[in-house]
């Protein structure tokens, strides 16, 4: 769908990544108290249940969508385009996807623990999440360059924003003076810890299954890419 105007999907957009950050958010807000309640594999399914569904709904809705509005800008026939949005992209997926390097306790076989990293990709920076967020964005607006594109973006990097400021925060409250000094030596912005002295890059940390885990999902996402466009474009929402 395109049109030439601000249309309803741009509000709706943004209505519901307000819900997913309140839901996903707001879960990880009372997951101490869930934790101590229900125990750490229960609350991680009633997570996974909860975000799943609402991260499929906002992909969805995206793809349907992403092409309302004003056409901003359209660069997709420069030459140079299309190889520097894939390359961001792959990028963007090694900062997005650490947290799934311990692939049991995120399916809470494993029972599911709070940790603090301060290695790999957490030496470049301490939200590599964030970080991934905003290069898919800058990539994924460069090439649609759509108003409902760019409200997308703005949206998904304010709850990223946010998420930096809680994440700290509730980093902080559970480990108290050891994450003051983990805070210390890393840094939000990239490789800013690295220049300032504070922290070292080990690319040997780099060389784990998961990095190539990453790689080969990129790979396979980047065949399927039209499959999975098609396949959401049947869903009328």
């Amino acid at each position: 769908m395109h049109s030439d105007s601000l249309t309803a999907s741009h509000g709706i957009i943004l209505v519901l990544l307000l819900g997913f950050a309140i839901a996903h958010s707001g879960l990880a807000a009372l997951r101490p108290w869930a934790e101590s309640k229900i125990g750490a594999r229960l609350y991680r399914v009633i997570f996974a249940l909860v975000s799943i569904p609402f991260a499929t709904i906002l992909i969805i809705y995206f793809f349907n969508h992403r092409y309302d509005g004003w056409q901003l800008w359209q660069v997709q026939g420069t030459p140079w385009v299309t190889p520097l949005v894939w390359i961001l992209s792959f990028i963007s997926f090694l900062f997005l996807y650490p947290a799934t390097f311990n692939l049991l306790e995120v399916a809470a076989v494993a029972k599911p623990q709070v940790r603090i990293y301060e290695t790999g990709i957490m030496r470049v920076t301490r939200h590599p999440q964030m970080v991934g967020q905003l290069i898919w964005c800058v990539a994924h607006t460069l090439w649609i360059g759509t108003s409902f594109t760019l409200v997308t973006s703005i949206g998904l990097m304010l709850h990223h924003l946010f998420a930096v400021w809680h994440g700290d925060y509730r980093l902080g409250k559970r480990y108290g003076a050891e994450f003051e000094l983990v805070k210390a030596r890393t840094s939000i912005v990239p490789f800013q810890a690295i220049l300032d002295g504070r922290q070292t890059l080990k690319l040997a940390e780099f060389l784990r299954p998961a990095y190539l885990g990453v790689v080969a999902f990129v790979l396979v996402f980047w065949w399927g890419h039209p499959w999975l466009i098609e396949m959401t474009s049947r869903v009328s929402f």
